[in-house]
């Protein structure tokens, strides 16, 4: 559960400020993501974990709503629902995430899930869960011959053998620099070609890069100008797109993709401003965009 803050600005440390609004609204990279490619019109089915409390609650019945296959959402009576503190000011957004139920998925659930999995058309996987069960869906997926979409956030260092058997890796520059072990200073178009796996790179209101066997070279899909009012969930918004679009071709995918998050950041909330298919349609139709 996201419980957002809206304030003039950011507080420095020790400091106290007076915010303008205060809201819950459901978060959780994976659940975002989920409801990002629903939205867009794709079958959807997650693996994931719940505490038994009121937020997990009220995060089941908002999946279920969205037509979401609960099946493999386990609910825990020995852990709470993870939570995100999420300050918003000047159209930014910092966020501290305690993972709690996130933390108890295993490769077990993963396992559990082979025949949805095989199923796919392509998987999406997050690192707010272990990274055993991250692992496992990697081995899976490859196995299965299924695509998965490794999202490396939040940001940590990955074993190479890891990052081969993804499809695709979809970080920002921070995030690629950090799977990779590299030296943040270095350019991201030379981590990308360095990377074992294609990589798609999100960077924020300048659009997205690529490369792929296909485009070995990186190329750029340009960001769409917007009025942003909350950047929460955009890079989500971002990743649940791409999947739904990968059938298309990763260039529309990427570009689709791109609108998708400039539309999610017009409207407050990380599910909040996640777009569904008939407005991403009538947004791409738009005279200046086609």
């Amino acid at each position: 559960m996201d419980l957002v803050t809206l304030a003039p600005r950011f507080p420095g440390p020790g400091e106290t400020l007076l915010g303008s609004r205060f809201f819950t609204t459901p978060g959780g990279k994976g659940a975002n993501q989920a409801v990002a490619a629903a939205r867009l019109g794709a079958g959807v089915a997650m693996v994931g974990a719940l505490g038994r409390d009121a937020f997990g609650d009220q995060l089941h019945a908002g999946l279920a709503k969205e037509g979401i296959d609960l099946t493999h959402v386990a609910r825990l009576d020995h852990e709470g629902s993870g939570s995100a503190s999420i300050t918003v000011a000047e159209g930014e957004n910092e966020i501290v995430v305690v993972p709690a139920a996130n933390a108890c998925v295993t490769p077990a659930q993963v396992e559990a899930a082979r025949e949805t999995i095989a199923r796919a058309d392509a998987v999406l996987v997050q690192l707010e869960i272990p990274l055993d069960a991250v692992e496992a869906t990697l081995r899976l997926g490859h196995k299965l011959d299924v695509p998965v979409i490794l999202n490396p956030a939040p940001a940590q260092q990955l074993p190479a053998e890891w990052l081969r058997l993804a499809s695709y890796l979809t970080p920002n520059q921070h995030e690629l620099a950090t799977a990779l072990g590299a030296d943040a200073e270095t350019d991201f178009r030379e981590l990308m070609r360095r990377a074992p796996c294609p990589v798609v790179l999100t960077h924020g209101g300048e659009g997205a890069w690529y490369r792929d066997d296909a485009h070995p070279q990186p190329a750029h899909q340009a960001g769409f100008k917007v009025d942003a009012a909350d950047t929460t969930g955009a890079g989500d918004t971002f990743n649940g797109a791409l999947a739904v679009f990968l059938h298309e071709g990763l260039a529309q995918a990427v570009r689709k993709a791109c609108a998708a998050a400039a539309l999610s950041v017009t409207r407050l909330g990380a599910q909040g401003g996640m777009p569904r298919l008939h407005e991403l349609d009538a947004f791409l139709a738009a005279p200046s965009r086609t």
